[in-house]
């Protein structure tokens, strides 16, 4: 197995140091670990991919992280709820359908007023609602994605497949 030596600098040997302790003593492991979620992570942005955070379950209480590109996203307000749907194509492929769905009878009160107007985005409207139902749903393939989602995004989604993130015209 071929040697390979990295000169750290004295600022950083401390990194060095916790990634060992932290790996249990087997530094070019987490070396290793680092490089390919950088490659990873790295090829995905050129590609036009990003990492994608998002919140399921009820108030989006958890969060699920992956590598892909938003491909559509529309807004629904209506005076009794707000909904949203996004659909993302991720790094490996698939489709992935993020809904929230919030009823404004639904507005949780349990905080002060006091407490709320300090959260003037929240009262105001600005930005989506922070509380409601948030689900994930993975497809396979653009056509599993039919009859799941509004035809307007269906449509949308079905323009954009297979077609590149970014398109670079050499003009």
């Amino acid at each position: 197995m071929p040697n390979k030596t990295v000169y750290v600098s004295d600022d950083d040997l401390p990194l060095f140091q916790r990634a060992q302790e932290l790996v249990g003593g087997n530094l070019s492991g987490a070396i290793v670990t680092a490089l390919r979620r950088f490659i990873e992570l790295e090829e995905g942005r050129q590609s036009g991919f990003e990492e994608i955070v998002l919140r399921v379950g009820h108030n989006g209480i958890r969060q699920v992280r992956f590598s892909g590109q938003l491909l559509s996203d529309t807004h629904d307000y209506s005076d009794k709820s707000f909904k949203s749907v996004r659909v993302y194509h991720s790094r490996k492929g698939k489709y992935v359908v993020h809904t929230q769905h919030s009823k404004w009878s639904d507005y949780p009160t349990e905080t002060s007023w006091i407490k709320d107007i300090t959260n003037w985005r929240r009262m105001l409207g600005v930005g989506d609602p922070d509380w409601g139902e948030f689900t994930m749903d993975i497809y396979d393939s653009v056509a599993d994605l039919k009859g799941k989602v509004p035809d307007t995004i269906y449509e949308r989604v079905a323009g954009v497949a297979g077609r590149p993130a970014i398109e670079d015209l050499d003009i």
